[in-house]
C-alpha cells in the first residue's frame, strides 16, 4: 500500500484529498498546513490526520503530493526528495529554471518518481487524440481567463500560458530555435496578456495567447499539419479532426466532396472525436501512484517541467526587451 501525504488545505488541496481517497492501492496518511483556516475543517471532514510538522508528514509518507502555495513548491520538493520520497509537484513547480534544474538532477540522483502537475496532458480532448499521427507544423492556442484579483502573484506566461507551453512542447518534440513576445500589464505589476511566436528547428511554428483579462473564457488549441486540420477544445471537452481523404476514403455523413484541378476527386472529412468523459485530477493521481507502483515512467517528467520553465524564462525576457523597445 503506497502511503501519501498532502501538502496544503486550500481548495485545490481539497481536491486532491477527496481523489486520494478514490486510488487504489493507496491510503492518504494526512496533511501538512502551517496557519491555514481550513484544517479544522479537513481534519474532521476526512478524518484526517494533520501533521503538525512538515518533516513528520514527509518521514511517514512514501510519496507526497505538494498542493500548498506556489512559492513553497520547490522547497517542499527538494526536501522530499533528499528524504527518498516520490513527489507529485504543482505548478508553478520552482520560481527559475535553475532551480527546476535542481530539481532534475536531485530526482535523477535518487532515482525516484517526480511528476509535474499538468491536467492538459490528461484533459479528456486532448486524450482523444491518442494513437493518432500528430505532425504539427503550425499551431495556434489560446487560453483566456476572466479576471481573478488573487491571481496576479506573478505573469500571465507562468500562471496560464505555461500549460500550453507544455503541451506545445510535447507535440512537437523538437528544439526551439525562436521565441519572439510581447505582453502587457493592464491591471497588475506584471504581464496580464501576452502574445508568443515560437519557432522550432523542424520548421514548425506555434503561436501562443494567454490572457487573464478576458470577458469570457477560452482554452483552445488549434493544430494544422499536412492534409490536416486538428481542433482541440479543453474547456468544453471537444475535438474535431478534419482532413483531406480520397473520395472513397472519407464516408461520414458531415464529408465535403472536392474536384482537385488535375482531376482528381477528393474529400474533406470531418470528424468529430469521441470523448470519453474522465475526470482528469483523478486520471492524474492514479497514474503517479501507478508509476510509483509499477515502476513506469511518469507522464509528465520534472524534466518536462524544466523545459517549459526554461522556455517561459526566454519568453519573460523577450518580453522586457520588447517594452524596453517601445518604452512599454
Amino acid at each position: 500500500m503506497l502511503k501519501v501525504g498532502v501538502f496544503g488545505a486550500g481548495h485545490l488541496a481539497k481536491e486532491h484529498i477527496e481523489h486520494w481517497k478514490k486510488i487504489p492501492g493507496t491510503l492518504l496518511i494526512g496533511f501538512y498546513a502551517p496557519h491555514n483556516k481550513n484544517v479544522a475543517a479537513l481534519t474532521e471532514q476526512y478524518g484526517l490526520q494533520h501533521f503538525g510538522d512538515a518533516d513528520e508528514l514527509i518521514a511517514a509518507s512514501d510519496a507526497v503530493d505538494i498542493v500548498s502555495p506556489g512559492c513553497n513548491h520547490f522547497e517542499i520538493a527538494e526536501k522530499c526528495i533528499l528524504n527518498q520520497k516520490h513527489v507529485l509537484i504543482g505548478q508553478p513547480f520552482a520560481s527559475s529554471a535553475e532551480e527546476a534544474s535542481r530539481l532534475v538532477k536531485l530526482v535523477h540522483e535518487a532515482n525516484l518518481k517526480c511528476q509535474v502537475s499538468q491536467l492538459g496532458r490528461y484533459n479528456p480532448a486532448f486524450m482523444s487524440l491518442a494513437g493518432k499521427n500528430l505532425q504539427p507544423m503550425f499551431i495556434e492556442a489560446h487560453r483566456l481567463f476572466t479576471f481573478d484579483p488573487d491571481a496576479t502573484l506573478s505573469s500571465v506566461v507562468m500562471d496560464i500560458m505555461a500549460h500550453d507551453i507544455d503541451i506545445v512542447l510535447h507535440l512537437v518534440k523538437s528544439p526551439v530555435k525562436r521565441i519572439s513576445a510581447s505582453g502587457v500589464a493592464i491591471v497588475s505589476d506584471s504581464a496580464d496578456i501576452a502574445s508568443v511566436r515560437m519557432e522550432f528547428d523542424n520548421g514548425c511554428v506555434a503561436n501562443l495567447t494567454a490572457s487573464r483579462v478576458s470577458l469570457k473564457g477560452m482554452e483552445k488549441i488549434r493544430l494544422f499539419q499536412r492534409d490536416a486540420y486538428i481542433s482541440i477544445d479543453f474547456l468544453n471537452n471537444k475535438t474535431e479532426l478534419i482532413s483531406l481523404k480520397n473520395a472513397g476514403e472519407a464516408t461520414g455523413p458531415l464529408n465535403m466532396p472536392l474536384q482537385m484541378p488535375n482531376g482528381d476527386r477528393k474529400a474533406i472529412a470531418v470528424e468529430v472525436a469521441d470523448i470519453e468523459l474522465k475526470d482528469a485530477l483523478y486520471m492524474q493521481l492514479q497514474d503517479f501512484a501507478d508509476a510509483i507502483l509499477a515502476d513506469k515512467p511518469v507522464r509528465v517528467s520534472v524534466y518536462d517541467g524544466f523545459y517549459t520553465m526554461d522556455v517561459a524564462e526566454q519568453i519573460l525576457k523577450k518580453m522586457s526587451l520588447h517594452n524596453e523597445m517601445h518604452n512599454v
